[in-house]
């Protein structure tokens, strides 16, 4: 009796925990006479510090014709200033322990940096030095610029950041974010003069926010902040005026061709959500359901029961003025139009049919369950509240997220899946052998238009010469 008691508990899952309250600690903040917003928050487990100098400004901005100068100029940042030239400052920041690192997205850019708290001081310093006193020394910008004519070279060689690119250029048209790599034309006009002017225009105090999470004293924090950039003015915030999407109309399909690939990149595509919208929880919760993990419909599907990938997956891309709605996988090339079947009828399925309510439960406990451990290191914080205030997120979304989570229902799920998942309007984009996936594509799209490994236009047969 005894072995059938605990064979009985060891096949009998317990019931879940009660959630706990999310102690957050308080943030202070404040404003100084130049614009820039400082938020801080004391937290004294660790004796670190990480702090964040973030801008809305990001890849959206960069000029049509030199798409990339965000992204060159962020790296160029380290690499000399009128005090320290690129040893100096990889050399300050080894000396410390710390990590200094300059980053741009599509819709901001950001200045990270963490050190023993004890060092508040010097990276506080290095931090304002390469953010306003970087010189784009001649040597470095040459340098920089032909390390990514070589790094453009390979990225042509991967299938993946070819239906990335692919798959922007046919979501967003002429708008910003369909740029997704500079070429090697802009790379040419991109002068030191061009990054200067570049960062002048757009690292305002008033279009700034300065975040720090750490064993830190917050009057303190605040008078030092106020010294180091008691000379940096106030100006006009780029303005941003885009392009909007292209309407779809159709489902077509737009082949990259590989020659003698072994296996198709499939993404597929559909206009989705900005981050701020009022379907975002909605969404968040289909796209859990739906290809977020290694438990879900399509990865279950396609790898487990069909086995035609290693793994399938849905992106939920929700930026700050468009977005879209991905489903990607790698498959072997023959099996491309019966993998096109299955992503259409999972995409079909969720739509048609309410999601129930053991995998709505499941995507909840997922979500409410990794939401802590997310925000429990310094780092998880703190990249929380940078996207709070450069997604303009209210300022009690970290306390309401998990109840966010819980109120969406099946219906709601299903609401923005009848939405969002328009199937007659998908792009479908493929990087593989044409000549092997045309005849397995056709099924799947109204048109089909060819592209090469360069990016340029083509007709199917002059794609497979």
């Amino acid at each position: 009796m005894i072995n059938i008691d605990l064979e009985t508990f060891r096949r009998t899952m317990p019931p879940p925990l009660e959630p706990r309250p999310l102690n957050l600690p308080q943030a202070t903040q404040t404003t100084l006479p130049s614009g820039l917003e400082i938020v801080m928050i004391e937290e004294r487990r660790l004796p670190i510090v990480s702090v964040r100098l973030c801008f809305r400004a990001g890849d959206v901005n960069d000029p049509a014709d030199v798409p990339g100068l965000s992204d060159l100029m962020t790296h160029l940042l380290t690499e000399g200033t009128e005090n320290r030239n690129s040893r100096e400052i990889a050399e300050a920041v080894e000396r410390l322990g710390a990590v200094l690192n300059v980053g741009s997205s599509s819709d901001f850019t950001t200045v990270a940096a963490s050190a023993l708290s004890i060092y508040t001081d010097e990276i506080l310093d290095l931090l304002v030095d390469v953010t306003l006193n970087a010189t784009f020394p001649e040597n470095e910008v040459e340098l920089a610029r032909e390390n990514t004519k070589q790094l453009l070279i390979q990225q042509r060689a991967q299938p993946t950041f070819l239906a990335s690119e692919r798959i922007a250029q046919v979501m967003f048209g002429e708008h910003p974010y369909a740029r997704v790599a500079p070429t090697t034309e802009s790379l040419d006009r991109m002068t030191r003069k061009a990054f200067i002017d570049f960062r002048g225009s757009t690292f305002l105090p008033n279009n700034a926010v300065l975040i720090v999470v750490g064993d830190v004293n917050c009057e303190r924090i605040v008078s030092r902040i106020e010294g180091l950039f008691s000379g940096w003015k106030r100006g006009i915030p780029p303005g941003l005026s885009p392009a909007k999407p292209p309407a779809r109309s159709a489902r077509n399909a737009y082949i990259v061709d590989r020659p003698g690939s072994a296996q198709s990149n499939i993404v597929i595509a559909t206009d989705g959500i900005t981050r701020t919208s009022e379907d975002y929880f909605p969404m968040l919760l289909m796209h859990t359901v739906l290809g977020a993990n290694a438990s879900s419909r399509l990865f279950m599907n396609l790898r487990e029961h069909k086995g035609y990938t290693y793994g399938a997956y849905s992106t939920l891309d929700a930026r700050r003025l468009a977005g879209t709605f991905r489903t990607t996988a790698e498959v072997r090339t023959p099996v491309t139009g019966a993998s096109l079947q299955e992503f259409f009828y999972e995409l079909n399925h969720i739509r048609d049919e309410a999601v129930s309510e053991e995998e709505l439960q499941n995507a909840k406990s997922y979500l409410t369950g990794v939401f802590p451990i997310r925000i429990e290191t310094q780092e998880g914080l703190i990249e929380q509240l940078v996207n709070i205030k450069m997604f303009d997120l209210p300022e009690d979304y970290l306390h309401n997220y998990r109840d966010r989570v819980m109120e969406i229902t099946a219906e709601d799920i299903q609401r923005v899946a009848r939405k969002y998942l328009v199937l007659d309007e998908a792009a479908v984009v493929i990087v593989g052998d044409g000549a092997e996936i045309e005849p397995q594509t056709k099924p799947f799209a109204g048109k089909i238009e060819w592209y090469d490994t360069e990016g340029r236009k083509q007709t199917a047969v002059s794609s497979r010469q």
